[in-house]
């Protein structure tokens, strides 16, 4: 195994016992990608005090964070700093960066404070900038790059893209224009990032002539080469205006531009003549994906898929799904939910359902997508009762990230409003135990359509006052009037 980093080749196979016998990233990434499994790995190394070059934990992190495993990335780094290994300022901006992500804005803030003076050049700073403007930070973002000015660091691109996408974020598209004036001012060059962001900040107001201005710019400025990105972004403004035709031409340089057979290029693509009704040249391109990629992965039969169902071609959905499931090694319940979801819509309850088992049975648990699938169903049809064990499950599920999922108020009021139209005080007990599980304080509504229940159904509790003084809720005059029918002795 040798690996070419500036020019020269680094080998990890012709090296002493003291270090490492395989890359890091390799060893890391031994079991998976899970960040579980990375942790496990990781430790292995590190109790092992097997050595690793520079060069090689370098190329480890930046894998670690493109897959957005912040936490090993920082044991890593912190690790290897206690070996002894010196942190050159690119090391410790990116250092400052995962520190941010995986503890948090203060704990960046404290480490960047701590920096000798000599490491505070624009590197760290236009990283703690990047952070700020990642957490919507406006103030602190815009009081920095006013310091930065003030010291005169040299400032790139770099910088003003990330207050760019703070504004487009927080929906201030005029300040957008500003930055791109003031970069030219000062003699900045804007890259294809920046014409990008310029662009869309013209889409949002629906000012598509300001958006063939920029792309015009570009051309003419000639320093910034456009690449697929800056067609994708043309055409999806193009789609999202209505103008098809457009959207086409824009798209037709995106495949230009896609040299390289980038899988994301092809993905958008895919979607956007999609969205523009298109199906003859989203299967052309499905065709061109997998000549340039023969091991399809899942996330692109996904795009597909969904594609093939946003267009009503739910044979070819099939017929693709077919193809995937023949070689899957992994079962994606992602995309079995969106045969699934189009069976639903469909009406085709039997065959939903068929799957749903299909898919455990190959290993795939039902997420809550997969549940809120048929809580629409079961809702649109007026099977409450069904629907209402749709939530409890996803409750049960949770999302796979480990956090919990919380119905919507659209979600708890519909139902409650249907206990109330049937008079089920004990459904309604029932899903307001359910809600407690995930939800620490009940909105007063809950409550109040719980009353509204009780007094339907005529029956009383003698506890609902000390119940609702215990939860801290204060209800309507409304409630008030039924709470004295409700709660006789």
């Amino acid at each position: 195994m040798a690996f070419q980093l500036f020019g020269r080749s680094r080998s990890v196979t012709k090296r002493s016992p003291k270090y490492l016998d395989e890359a890091l990233y390799k060893k890391l990434f031994k079991d998976g990608s899970s960040e579980m499994s990375v942790r496990q790995q990781l430790n292995q190394f590190l109790k092992s005090r097997k050595r690793v070059f520079k060069w090689e934990v370098d190329d480890t992190l930046k894998k670690l964070r493109d897959r957005n495993l912040y936490s090993p990335a920082i044991k890593l780094s912190e690790a290897m700093a206690k070996r002894g290994t010196n942190k050159t300022i690119s090391d410790q901006a990116i250092h400052l960066d995962l520190i941010a992500k995986s503890r948090g804005i203060p704990a960046a803030e404290t480490y960047f404070i701590d920096l000798p003076e000599s490491s505070k050049n624009h590197l760290c700073y236009g990283a703690l900038l990047n952070c700020y403007c990642k957490e919507l930070m406006t103030d602190e973002a815009e009081a920095l790059m006013e310091k930065m000015k003030e010291l005169s660091l040299p400032l790139s691109s770099m910088p003003y893209n990330s207050l760019m996408t703070l504004y487009e974020k927080t929906g201030k598209p005029e300040k957008i224009s500003a930055i791109v004036q003031e970069m030219k001012a000062s003699s900045v060059m804007l890259d294809t990032f920046s014409y990008n962001i310029w662009m869309r900040a013209h889409a949002v107001v629906n000012d598509i002539s300001g958006v063939e201005r920029v792309i015009d710019e570009m051309k003419r400025d000639g320093r910034a080469v456009s690449d697929w990105t800056t067609y994708s972004n043309l055409a999806s403004i193009y789609v999202n205006a209505g103008l098809f035709k457009k959207a086409e031409t824009a798209l037709k340089e995106l495949e230009k531009k896609n040299s390289h057979k980038d899988l994301s290029a092809f993905q958008f693509l895919i979607t956007l003549y999609g969205r523009t009704g298109n199906l003859l040249e989203v299967y052309r391109i499905w065709r061109s994906l997998r000549l340039a990629f023969p091991k399809t992965a899942n996330v692109s039969y996904l795009n597909m898929i969904q594609v093939l169902v946003n267009l009503n071609d739910l044979p070819g959905a099939e017929k693709c799904f077919r193809e995937w499931e023949s070689w899957c090694s992994t079962y994606d319940i992602r995309i079995a939910n969106t045969i699934i979801g189009a069976y639903a819509k469909e009406g085709l309850l039997d065959k939903a359902l068929e799957l749903q088992e299909h898919a455990r049975r190959r290993g795939a648990k039902p997420n809550v997508k997969t549940w809120e699938i048929f809580f629409d169903y079961y809702l649109k049809n007026g099977d409450f009762k069904s629907a209402v064990d749709c939530v409890t499950n996803a409750i049960s599920t949770g999302r796979g990230n480990g956090k919990k999922w919380i119905p919507s108020d659209e979600i708890v009021n519909t139902l409650m409003q249907n206990f109330e139209q049937e008079k089920d005080v004990d459904g309604a007990e029932g899903f307001v135990e359910i809600l407690k599980k995930v939800v620490d304080t009940l909105e007063v509504e809950v409550f109040e359509s719980l009353i509204r229940t009780y007094a339907a159904a005529g029956r009383t509790s003698q506890a609902m006052r000390r119940r609702l003084k215990m939860e801290n809720v204060e209800v309507g005059e409304a409630s008030e009037k039924l709470l004295e029918s409700i709660c006789v002795e």
